[in-house]
């Protein structure tokens, strides 16, 4: 998210669970337009910002599971120090930015081991699991701010951002094409019971992955939409790509609200949810992987 979008490369991700990995031009300080669109999103309360990158979370060499991080790219505020008095979600935004490659974004700390954008070779198919597992998972993210067994996730009820609903035309869309719908499968329903599992025992690691998927999709997340476009659907941009309304006011609601609701955590907690960061990329990454494999 880089003002000049560099050369089209991928965070230091993708390794081990991703043999063939992709990249994404920095996703640092690119701004958007209010709906749907190619550009790259802005943040919070200045000019606003994206930004992308995702590690692996189980076993084995953290660098070498990180997974399509930029793909997953989260959109989020100018760099912060993590000092108290900062707005949370620029700590939040800081995090996320050291996990960027040293290209995408001048606080990025991985070296790029990514082919370009231009060796993508998606398919339908793998297109069609990324979105099936995608509306499942977001499907669980709005029955959990709808159910809000903790009060403050009904803050986050109807902000705009939601997508299942936008999935789902997508998916009666490609079945009416003559593809077939597959079934959720492990990446999404896995993800789906560990956000279930969170959102009931440890909110603010759930509040972490409820800020990346969504902000993360807003950004790094419509590029790849527009790249498997160009590829395989002539260019068709899907709902799961536009947004009614401005979207980066949409966006802004949503820091406010984040921002207003960790200004009750304490410290420790803060840091909790910024812990459960590599977590959430490497989640998303999983889910992403469909697409190439």
């Amino acid at each position: 998210m880089a003002p000049a979008a560099a050369s089209l490369t991928v965070p230091n991700a993708l390794a081990a669970r991703l043999a063939a990995t992709t990249s994404l031009p920095p996703l640092h300080g690119r701004k958007s337009g209010g709906g749907g669109g190619g550009g790259l999103s802005v943040h919070a309360g200045a000019p606003s910002r994206a930004v992308a990158v995702v590690p692996r979370r189980l076993g084995g060499s953290t660098s070498r599971r990180m997974v399509v991080a930029a793909a997953t790219a989260a959109e989020m505020a100018p760099a912060a120090s993590g000092e108290e008095g900062k707005p949370f979600v620029e700590e939040m935004r800081a995090v996320a930015m050291r996990l960027h490659t040293k290209d995408q974004a001048k606080e990025g700390e991985k070296e790029s081991q990514a082919p370009p954008v231009a060796r993508w070779e998606p398919s339908v198919e793998g297109y069609l699991r990324f979105l099936v597992d995608s509306k499942l998972v977001f499907e669980t993210l709005e029955t959990i701010v709808d159910r809000a067994a903790v009060p403050w996730y009904a803050e986050f009820r109807n902000t705009g951002l939601e997508r299942s609903e936008q999935l789902k035309k997508d998916l009666e869309w490609f079945k009416e094409q003559g593809h077939t719908i597959p079934e959720p499968s492990a990446p999404g329903t896995t993800y789906a019971s560990y956000l279930e599992e969170l959102a009931e025992k440890d909110p603010q690691a759930f509040i972490c992955h409820f800020y990346n998927v969504y902000f993360a999709h807003t950004a790094g997340g419509r590029m790849i939409g527009k790249k498997v476009s160009e590829k395989i659907l002539n260019k068709k941009e899907l709902e799961f790509y536009k947004w009614e309304g401005n979207l980066s006011q949409l966006l802004q609601n949503v820091r406010n609200k984040l921002n207003q609701v960790a200004s009750s955590w304490t410290r420790e907690e803060k840091d909790h949810c910024l812990d459960e960061t590599e977590k959430s990329f490497s989640y998303s990454g999983d889910l992403l992987r469909h697409i190439f494999t």
